[in-house]
This record gives C-alpha cells, sequence and structure tokens, in this order.
C-alpha cells in the first residue's frame, strides 16, 4: 500500500506503475464494451471489431502511463531552467539499463498497435516518424515546463527505436488488420449478390 495522499499515487513512478497495474482489468472490460457496442452498431465481422478495439485500448493503455512518468517533475522543478542535450550518443552512454528499457517502452504499445488499427500506418517508417515527433512533443514539454530534467536527442532516439521494433514484432498482422477492416467496412454497403440456379 502506498501511504502518503494523491502525490504518491500521480506524482511517483511506483505510483503510477501500481495505478497501471490495477487499472488493467478495467481497459480489458473496455475492450469488450468497445467491441460489444461497435458490432451491434455497425455489424462489421467480428474478428475486425476485437482487434480494432484492443488495438485502440492497448495503445492508451500502454502509452499513457510511461509518458506521464516522463513528465513527472524533478526536486527542482520550476527553480531550474530546461536543459538541452542535442548531441546524439552523449546521454546514451552515461544512461543505465533501466534507463534505456523504459525509454524503448515509452512508445512500444504506440508502434505494436497503430499498424493494426490505422492502415495508413502501416509501415516501419511512417511508425517511426510518428514516434519521433510524439517524442520530440514530450521533450519540448519538459523543456518548456522547466520540469527540471535534461530534454536529450537520445530520448527521441530510443523513443523512435522502441516504437520501431514494437512494430515489425506486429508486422505479420499488418495485412490482416488492413484487408479485415476493408473488408468489413464494405460488407454492410456492398453486400454479396446472392444467385439463384434456374
Amino acid at each position: 500500500m502506498i501511504r502518503g495522499g494523491w502525490h504518491h499515487w500521480f506524482g511517483t513512478f511506483t505510483g503510477v506503475a501500481v495505478l497501471t497495474a490495477a487499472m488493467l482489468p478495467v481497459a480489458a472490460l473496455v475492450v469488450c464494451a468497445l467491441a460489444a457496442a461497435r458490432r451491434s452498431a455497425t455489424g462489421t465481422a467480428p474478428a475486425w471489431v476485437w482487434r480494432s478495439a484492443l488495438a485502440e485500448v492497448g495503445i492508451v493503455y500502454g502509452t499513457v502511463p510511461w509518458v506521464w512518468m516522463t513528465m513527472l517533475p524533478g526536486s527542482r522543478a520550476g527553480e531550474v531552467p530546461g536543459r538541452v542535450s542535442l548531441v546524439p550518443l552523449v546521454d546514451l552512454l552515461a544512461m543505465d539499463r533501466g534507463q534505456v528499457v523504459g525509454n524503448l517502452l515509452v512508445f512500444a504499445a504506440l508502434g505494436f498497435f497503430a499498424p493494426l488499427r490505422f492502415a495508413a500506418l502501416a509501415s516501419v517508417g511512417r511508425v517511426l516518424a510518428l514516434a519521433v515527433g510524439c517524442s520530440a512533443l514530450v521533450e519540448t514539454a519538459q523543456y518548456v515546463l522547466q520540469l527540471d530534467r535534461v530534454s536529450s536527442v537520445d530520448d527521441v532516439l530510443l523513443n523512435a527505436a522502441g516504437a520501431g521494433l514494437a512494430a515489425l514484432a506486429s508486422r505479420r498482422w499488418w495485412r490482416t488488420a488492413a484487408v479485415t477492416g476493408s473488408s468489413a467496412a464494405m460488407s454492410p454497403e456492398w453486400p454479396t449478390p446472392i444467385r439463384r440456379n434456374r
């Protein structure tokens, strides 16, 4: 049990990690509810309904906690100006294993699930570009808000690399997702004609 009020739940790495684990059953229920609602409203194929619901919830559930943790302020937040490190690999060499793994996981869920849900993102290059953009926004926010953190280009590189690797891990399902989604979208409007023998 974490004691000490709301700050320990929402303002510490441990608190965010515990809340994320506690929200897993809720995320599963949201997937089921979203799939059921979408199935009854659109009549699309069950496989695509479940795939799209899982991808959407997975993107949110697997990304928000990591971004939240990267935005947690340091001990001197607001007292010191933002710091920037634009030389690649300098900060990477000083990171411990936990920092490297954490940076790889920040947008890993986005890289894994986004190509399954959105056909326009079914490309490693596009996923990398999306991750770079999202990571750059996070680093810029850290700098502007003076969170006592270093806005580093190595964080951006690691975030993008994690998203790219996750996208490669889900690549075998990209085409199936796109084809199933297209078929599901077309089926209500273009029913297959029934031929009768004469």
